[in-house]
């Protein structure tokens, strides 16, 4: 069993910049593959980004790709989610997620662990 609690959400304006934190605790961290996803209302959970065990292989999509950075450290069990020049479009719950992998994992059915999740929210 795995534990996620994210944390750092919150209301900011656009162009503005927010980190989000991901504690991890119970498993060794380091067996999982981890990855941040978002749910607007109305619309399906998608990926954000996911970080391979080692931190070696990074996967984002599209529409965040040189916004934000997914990073994680293994001595902490911690995985980050840096957000710059946010956008009203960024607007969701943020969920922090791990699976039973090592390498990056961009399908939701893949992981095994969800955190609560954490509002951002972007105003215009």
């Amino acid at each position: 069993q795995v534990q996620l609690v994210e944390s750092g959400g919150g209301l900011v304006q656009a162009g503005g910049s927010l980190r989000l934190s991901c504690a991890a605790s119970g498993r060794t961290f380091s067996d999982y593959a981890m990855g941040w996803f978002r749910q607007a209302p109305g619309k399906e959970r998608e990926v954000v980004a996911s970080i391979s065990w080692s931190g070696g292989n990074k996967y984002y999509t599209d529409s965040v790709k040189g916004r934000f950075t997914i990073s994680r450290d293994n001595t902490k069990n911690t995985v980050d989610l840096q957000m710059n020049s946010l956008k009203p479009e960024d607007t969701a719950v943020y969920y922090c997620a791990a699976a039973r992998r090592f390498g990056i994992a961009t399908n939701k059915r893949s992981y095994d662990y969800w955190g609560q999740g954490t509002q951002v929210t972007v105003s215009s």
